[in-house]
């Protein structure tokens, strides 16, 4: 993966403010170059994964519906390799545990600090 192929970034959070922040917190060098799909909640993230197969995805925990854990499982099923950066208000540690044994690929707290957010994400993509 890197700047050169189109990144794909799914955004997933049942808050529009939220899903807004974190799109403004991806560095513009990457942004310029990549695909940005967004979704409201844990159905959404599921059906969105499957179209468009992203690069990263971006999921938030507590949504109606399908939450974000379940959302991870179904996401991990269908590709295990699949980066998922979680991000939740929820600090608790087993909360970062179960979130881990999912097979997320990072964790990010919220309220989000935009030099961790950024952190992770080009440990990730590169």
């Amino acid at each position: 993966m890197g700047l050169s192929n189109k990144m794909i970034f799914l955004v997933v959070d049942d808050s529009k403010i939220s899903r807004k922040w974190l799109i403004e917190m991806i560095p513009k060098k990457i942004v310029e170059s990549a695909e940005i799909i967004e979704g409201c909640n844990g159905e959404e993230a599921i059906e969105l994964y499957k179209q468009h197969q992203p690069d990263i995805v971006f999921l938030d925990i507590t949504m109606p519906g399908i939450d974000g854990f379940e959302a991870l499982q179904h996401i991990k099923e269908i590709n295990a390799d699949a980066l998922v950066v979680m991000v939740s208000a929820d600090r608790q540690k087993s909360t970062k545990e179960r979130i881990l044994n999912l097979g997320a690929s990072a964790i990010i707290s919220k309220p989000i600090d935009e030099e961790e957010f950024r952190t992770t994400l080009l440990k990730l993509v590169f």
